[in-house]
């Protein structure tokens, strides 16, 4: 067991948890709402300390990332346990696992390390399942990471604390955030949080300068109303910059929600369209295969810059970080710094 950071004892050997904006106030012998955080006699345990469930590399446009290091590889670490009950998760049977029935193997963060550079990865990933709950061995990890010269993300519900992503912002450079909605009646009743914490810690990963991309899961019925869409994009705009790059994926019926069909590509090509038409110089559809709409167009003259299918990526027209053709410079991040 290893002891947990961002946390403070309490009275009655209780603990308040300061790592996720649930702020859990745990007493003994119990855990917070991530289902991995425990108190014993009064000290937080982080019980799935160096405990992985999922280890892979990854194209990194898998995440989905877009314009961090593009068309390399991630190695990429999953744990079990969420701060979220999303009930169209997607990889509910870690997020909603336990620990004593979780098929789980033990990895030194040195040893994560030496397994990213042997795969030939450019970055780690902390990702499948919530990385917030993961917080000591993703800091401890991360910080090895960065001394070798890996990029590192998180793929994220952004539901970390402004007080936790400060401890990480040394060692972290990619933030992956899920707008998974603009109001605060879908993060209560789909994902049981709030809205507010999440726009707060996407705004701060970018003032501390991590590279920021969104994903929206667009759901027929729950949060595709264009009206909400609109607002999604202007807050991303004013608050993250016209440059930040958007997601706006496909749903398809996965564990609790199997009530409503896929998104129509026709919903995903209107919003990408009028994404364009407010400002947003990067958006993109996303699990829709082989669509031109995920492809990196130069904002100024429309050569395409990064040409994909699948996960798999074409350089086109993109020289550095500015645009071959006309010159545009184009925020990306090619090598890591």
């Amino acid at each position: 067991m290893h002891e947990a950071r961002q946390y403070v004892k309490i009275e009655n050997a209780a603990v308040k948890c300061s790592l996720c904006s649930h702020r859990c106030q745990i007493g003994e012998g119990k855990h917070g709402i991530c289902g991995v955080r425990e108190n014993e006699g009064g000290t937080l345990y982080a019980s799935t300390y160096g405990e992985v469930s999922a280890e892979a590399v990854d194209p990194i446009e898998k995440k989905p990332l877009y314009h961090y290091l593009p068309g390399t590889l991630s190695y990429s670490l999953g744990g079990i346990g969420c701060n979220f009950h999303c009930e169209h998760c997607q990889n509910w049977h870690i997020s909603r696992a336990k620990l004593d029935e979780a098929h789980l193997f033990s990895l030194h963060p040195e040893e994560g390390v030496a397994r990213a550079i042997g795969s030939r990865s450019a970055s780690i990933s902390w990702t499948y399942n919530e990385p917030t709950i993961w917080h000591e061995y993703t800091l401890d990890m991360g910080t090895r990471a960065r001394a070798t010269g890996l990029g590192t993300i998180y793929v994220t519900n952004g539901y970390i604390t402004e007080e936790a992503l400060r401890e990480l912002a040394p060692m972290l450079a990619a933030f992956r955030v899920d707008l998974k909605a603009f109001t605060e009646t879908f993060y209560k009743n789909i994902c049981g949080a709030h809205l507010q914490p999440v726009l707060d810690s996407a705004a701060l990963a970018r003032e501390l300068g991590m590279h920021v991309e969104t994903v929206t899961l667009v759901i027929p019925g729950l949060n595709d109303r264009m009206e909400e869409i609109d607002a999604l994009i202007r807050w991303v705009i004013e608050h993250l910059g016209p440059s930040t790059p958007m997601h706006f994926s496909r749903f398809h019926p996965d564990y609790k929600m199997t009530d409503r069909g896929a998104t129509p590509v026709a919903t995903l090509e209107k919003i990408y369209l009028r994404a364009k038409e407010l400002g947003l110089r990067f958006p993109y559809i996303g699990n829709v295969y082989n669509h031109q709409y995920e492809n990196t167009y130069c904002p100024a003259c429309g050569a395409i810059l990064i040409e994909r299918q699948g996960f798999t990526s074409r350089f086109g027209e993109l020289d550095g970080q500015q645009c071959g053709k006309c010159g545009e410079p184009i925020e990306i991040v090619r090598h890591v710094t």
